[in-house]
């Protein structure tokens, strides 16, 4: 099996380099295509239509793209690097990506796009609660190598699977299947008019509120179990009575 790991964190990120160092020591092929600096937030855009994408390795194997998430996946699977996967893995991404923030996240959409070109794929987040300084790698490693057949297995044609891991130094208590849960983003924005005219914007992260839902994403994670959800790559319409809500069976 070839397995091809990206993130939007970057390269440099302990996420990624710590994961695809014990998957190759498990016996893996690994090949790593991720972007050269932080890419969060960028959701599902790609920059190759601008011009192309410059690939510098950076070890065996081992490749930083100028580009963003989707890119990298795209790359890959279009012969840009000497294996096609056959699974794709997303992350371990900084932080949570938890319901809503699958439209934002870089992360979910890499594994979006792989599902797109009906590869397995999961993304991997190491969803901090804000309450523990220190991001548990090591864990978070452990965890998803121990499940990966397991996490595979939950793929299927039209969906891209999705998995949050509590950031607990002793690891979930184990590893239910949740949906996203619906999140509010209470951010808040100041302007500063500039004597040319210019107008600067300055944002600040708010309080994220979350709609309580048992069975959630957000639920799951609180009880220090590993959420797992089934996500939709095609924008189907809500109304059971549409026939696009039933393309993938």
């Amino acid at each position: 099996m070839n397995i091809l790991l990206t993130n939007d964190d970057g390269l440099e990120s302990p996420g990624i380099l710590l994961l695809a160092s014990a998957l190759r020591e498990s016996g893996r092929r690994v090949t790593v295509l991720a972007p050269d600096r932080d890419r969060s937030g960028v959701s599902h855009s790609i920059s190759f239509l601008g011009g192309p994408l410059v690939l510098k390795p950076r070890g065996e194997d081992t490749w930083a793209c100028s580009g963003l998430p989707v890119d990298c996946v795209v790359t890959a699977m279009l012969g840009g690097i000497p294996y096609k996967p056959d699974l794709i893995l997303s992350g371990i991404n900084r932080g949570a990506n938890l319901g809503t923030d699958l439209l934002y996240s870089g992360t979910a959409a890499a594994a979006r796009q792989g599902s797109l070109f009906g590869v397995p794929s999961i993304a991997l987040s190491l969803a901090d609660d804000g309450r523990d300084p220190v991001f548990h790698w090591r864990m978070a490693v452990d965890f998803s190598l121990s499940r990966l057949d397991e996490l595979a297995a939950r793929w299927k044609a039209g969906t891209f699977v999705n998995v949050n891991i509590p950031n607990d130094p002793r690891g979930p208590g184990g590893m239910v299947p949740a949906f996203p849960s619906l999140r509010q983003y209470h951010d808040s924005l100041q302007t500063l008019d500039a004597p040319g005219g210019d107008r600067y914007c300055f944002f600040s992260a708010g309080e994220v509120t979350v709609t309580p839902q048992a069975g959630s994403d957000r639920d799951a994670v609180s009880q220090n179990l590993a959420a797992v959800s089934s996500v939709w790559v095609h924008p189907v319409s809500g109304d059971p009575r549409d026939p696009a809500a039933r393309i993938w069976g």
